[in-house]
């Protein structure tokens, strides 16, 4: 029944929307990068995968995952794929001449049957247009006895840096909830990855969660990140008129835990799950 409920919401989410879109690797390390290259060594700590072993990254953007498995998991072979000629510049200028980029879409990687060991994907599932084709793929190129694992903010509840930007979206104008991730992605819950993973047939389902705090030094440092344009939230604060923008950004102001000295501390969740390839 879950997994029907599930499946239902899954194919009624207009998830490849513009507005959407990530295709500069800047913007998105002003936004997001930070965060992300927290997250990966914890994911791979959680993972605990041994030596040697082949490497994909599926949805690579600017590198920050395969940087955290060069450095902690000792890969025979490293390979990234993502469909961004963006992301993929600013990856290459960051990772050895030897780590294979691709560029493709999650739904048609373009690896043979069983060409790596490990197929991992970072704050990416949620955004591709079908989740089930993006897993199916991970599971074809991956070895029998290998694993599938990703990693998800949760939108819905512990992401507060964007949980707390659609809270005050919605205050000033509720028709933002639209918009609101915590509503379009239900992917992003350790249930929905769960039954995912089971609906293309990857058994041994484990979820898990990895929490950190995210530091700003002032509302700026919270703020600014979200004029650059791209992804779900900064797409919505650019697309309104300098007005809107202004209220939006005092309703923020006032709802945010500052400290004395002008600091401000966010607590972060992502979801993370993984499987076996067993064919």
């Amino acid at each position: 029944m879950l997994r029907a409920a599930f499946d239902g919401r899954l194919k009624t989410m207009t998830i490849a929307k513009p507005t959407d879109s990530w295709h500069g690797g800047d913007a998105y390390e002003r936004y997001m990068g930070r965060w992300s290259r927290q997250v990966a060594p914890r994911f791979l700590g959680w993972l605990d995968a041994p030596p040697g072993h082949r490497w994909l990254d599926v949805g690579c953007g600017t590198g920050a995952l395969c940087t955290a498995i060069l450095a902690q998991c000792t890969p025979a072979a490293m390979s990234g794929v993502d469909p961004s000629a963006g992301f993929l510049a600013t990856a290459r200028s960051r990772l050895p001449a030897d780590v294979a980029l691709h560029q493709a879409a999650a739904g048609a990687l373009p690896l043979p049957e069983a060409a790596v060991d490990i197929t991992v994907s970072g704050l990416v599932l949620n955004f591709v247009p079908d989740a089930h084709a993006a897993l199916r793929e991970m599971a074809r190129v991956t070895a029998p006895g290998g694993t599938v694992a990703v990693y998800v903010w949760d939108y819905a509840e512990k992401m507060e840096l964007i949980r707390r930007y659609w809270d005050a979206a919605v205050q000033v104008d509720p028709a933002a909830r639209a918009r609101d991730q915590g509503e379009r992605f239900p992917l992003c819950r350790p249930e929905a990855l769960t039954a995912a993973f089971e609906a293309v047939g990857l058994q041994q389902v484990a979820t898990s969660a990895i929490e950190l705090a995210m530091r700003f030094v002032d509302f700026d440092d919270y703020w600014q990140p979200f004029l650059g344009g791209q992804g779900p939230a900064p797409a919505h604060a650019m697309s309104l008129d300098e007005a809107s923008r202004a209220r939006l950004r005092d309703a923020l102001r006032a709802s945010l835990p500052m400290q004395g000295d002008g600091s401000l501390q966010l607590a972060a969740r992502a979801w993370v799950a993984r499987g076996t390839v067993m064919r």
